[in-house]
């Protein structure tokens, strides 16, 4: 080899090397967001609001941590372990800078369908004398964790696999009414689950399809067995909690620190429960004993995958869709933006990895994503800091929450729902804008009652493509459109004449195979229209309204004896805008096609103008289009000006054989 070529290839590794190396970049740019806004934290102004806002958000993660685990049938001590992992996942890979992941009340609701059927409760007379070497709990409860730990290993795979896919631009499909309507029949089936704890009932656990129902029904029936010391607590937390949430909803413009009711609410219900040994005297079901420290990794077990495949792809579709919906809110709330198909990853990994740390499926909720809204945090760094003061509380303060009653973690839990029940008031909004939506919305809703959340997203977006498919083909395709005089300036005795015969359609929407038929059948009738226009001389010449080749402009004039003239066999020009055609299919090609070639047998030359760059190449590719003169133009003057042109063209030759 040569000094030249050995020197030549060696230009051409460095140039691919260093392609690699800032492709590498900004692939890595792309895929740890916290590369990004980490070095540009700026410590003097931010610090301050994030600690403020993580000590806030610490409190709701540990009450919220100790409901969800129990509303998932796991020990409470594996929710705390599932607001700490999942928070340090998403704040390395989420592109939300105010979304707070953690346990969330949808995904703990459907993993706790898993649990109970692989796990019943039939189980724990023989297995609770048994103790693990895990944490020094009993196998039935190290059992429970790792089913709900397999369904997040594998609802964390379906969201990885979304990623790589490239399933985040599907989004589209998850309309506002659909979300709307999902996330309050869940939250309605989370209250639901935990009427037993507010009355203090011993019952079944009741699921399936209907179970809704059921459950109310089995209350009813043994409506004689409610607790009433249980229900006084839980109506006194459940005012006190709304009260002082109210309250620092309504002041915190005037307060810098709100007050933690949850936090406050717990230590004195855990104290009055201690000293006046509720759980003895009066049978008020505990929280009861809560492991110290976090125990060594431990995969879930494998075995069970293939029999928990529906709550994985419940846990993946609906934690991704509540969670998408406050990270995009976040963005448009703060200015900044957010990969639909990044956020796939950043909760998919934020489900795989804590399965391995005895976590059940988390997501955002928009308790915690409002909280940091109202104590002004600025950046991951605030979820970051809660997850220091989890591992402080897991460590050494976990242990002291043995009195805590159950009642009041289910009255944290309902009022932490308030933002997802009073969704209900969106039905005024969408029947007054769309009467289809509002019925997308209730049926939604009914479906996810009676059957599961997930269910109710599968009908919801089943729903929205099938609208999408009997609505877009009905759409107005084409309409007439007005020469603005801003886009052709002309002298009007020169244009009256030359654009007698010119007609311009506009094109409304995309060109696919749903509304291309009826976008044949528009042309066609307008086309047919000027023919019978065209074999019609009008009475009154004066009036150019009635030649309905005449595309009136902006300066009135009108000259009747020009249009007396015009004969049938007079060549005529229909201009489309394709300014509203932003994309097409071979379909709706193939039919625009079709219309350029038979409106040249009739006489009719067909000129497209506004086109993007793809609409062109597509056409000039077919081969089909066999036109001396051009048909593309860039804006509707420069078609005028050729017609105008051409016309002129044709008069001077026609004086000139004269």
């Amino acid at each position: 080899m040569t000094g030249s070529k050995r020197k030549k290839k060696n230009a051409i590794w460095r140039k691919i090397q260093a392609l690699r190396c800032k492709d590498f970049k900004v692939w890595g740019l792309r895929r740890l967001p916290v590369l990004e806004w980490a070095p540009k934290y700026n410590w003097k102004t931010d610090l301050l609001p994030d600690t403020i806002s993580g000590m806030m958000l610490a409190v709701q993660q540990v009450t919220q941590g100790l409901a969800f685990a129990i509303l998932s049938s796991v020990h409470p001590v594996f929710g705390l372990y599932g607001s700490l992992f999942p928070a340090i996942i998403y704040a390395v890979f989420g592109m939300g800078r105010h979304v707070a992941t953690g346990t969330f009340a949808l995904t703990s609701l459907i993993s706790a369908n898993a649990v109970e059927r692989l796990v019943p409760p039939m189980n724990s007379s023989f297995t609770t004398s048994n103790h693990s070497v895990v944490l020094g709990l009993s196998d039935f409860e190290m059992q429970r964790i790792g089913v709900a730990a397999a369904v997040s290993l594998l609802g964390g795979l379906i969201q990885v696999a979304m990623f790589m896919l490239h399933l985040g631009s599907a989004t589209f499909l998850l309309t506002e009414p659909v979300i709307s309507a999902m996330t309050t029949g869940a939250a309605t089936h989370v209250v639901t689950s935990q009427v037993k704890y507010l009355l203090g009932m011993k019952m079944p656990y009741i699921s399936g399809p209907l179970g809704f129902f059921y459950i109310y029904a089995y209350i009813f029936e043994n409506i004689k067995s409610i607790q009433l010391e249980a229900l006084l607590l839980s109506v006194l937390s459940i005012v006190l909690l709304v009260l002082v949430k109210e309250l620092n909803e309504k002041f915190k413009g005037k307060i810098k620190v709100v007050l933690p009711i949850d936090l406050v609410l717990i230590i004195a219900t855990s104290v009055a429960c201690y000293y006046a040994d509720m759980d003895f005297n009066y049978g008020l079901e505990v929280v009861g004993h809560i492991p110290e420290g976090i125990p060594p990794p431990r995969p879930p077990p494998m075995n069970i995958l293939p029999e928990v495949v529906t709550e994985a792809f419940g846990v993946a579709l609906v934690g991704y869709v509540a969670s998408l919906a406050l990270a995009q809110g976040s963005a448009k709330k703060f200015n900044y933006s957010v990969d639909d198909n990044q956020e796939f990853l950043a909760h998919g990994l934020s489900n795989v990895i804590p399965s391995f740390f005895f976590c059940i499926p988390s997501a955002a909720a928009m308790g915690r994503t409002a909280l940091l809204y109202s104590t002004g945090a600025k950046t991951q760094v605030a979820c970051l800091i809660s997850c220091i003061l989890v591992v402080v509380v897991i460590y050494a303060i976990g242990p002291m929450l043995y009195w805590l009653p159950m009642c009041v973690l289910a009255s944290i839990i309902v009022v932490g729902l308030k933002g997802m029940l009073v969704q209900f008031r969106d039905l005024k909004k969408y029947w007054n804008v769309d009467k289809i939506d509002w019925s997308i919305w209730v049926s939604t809703y009914v479906f996810t009652i009676c059957f599961a959340a997930n269910v109710g997203l599968l009908y919801g977006v089943i729903c929205t493509i099938l609208i999408v498919v009997f609505r877009f083909p009905r759409a107005t395709t084409l309409s007439l459109k007005q020469m603005k005089e801003a886009e052709c300036r002309f002298k009007p005795e020169a244009d009256s004449e030359s654009l007698q015969l010119v007609r311009i359609v506009s094109v409304n929407n995309p060109l696919v195979f749903l509304n291309a038929k009826k976008f044949h059948a528009d042309l066609l009738e307008i086309i047919q229209k000027e023919n019978t226009g065209a074999q019609q001389i009008p009475e009154d010449t004066n009036k150019c309204e009635q030649n309905t080749l005449l595309n009136p402009l902006p300066n009135g004039n009108c000259y009747g004896e020009s249009s007396a003239q015009q004969l049938p066999s007079e060549k005529r020009t229909l201009i489309l805008d394709c300014s509203g055609l932003t994309f097409f299919d071979y379909t709706g090609l193939s039919v625009l096609t079709q219309i350029c070639m038979d409106s040249k047998k009739r006489n009719i030359d067909v000129l497209l103008v506004n086109c993007k760059a793809s609409l062109i190449k597509a056409m000039k590719l077919g081969g089909k289009l066999e036109s001396e003169s051009p048909v593309f133009f860039e804006s509707l003057s420069s078609a005028v000006g050729a017609i105008q042109l051409h016309r002129n063209v044709c008069k001077l030759n026609e004086y000139s054989e004269v």
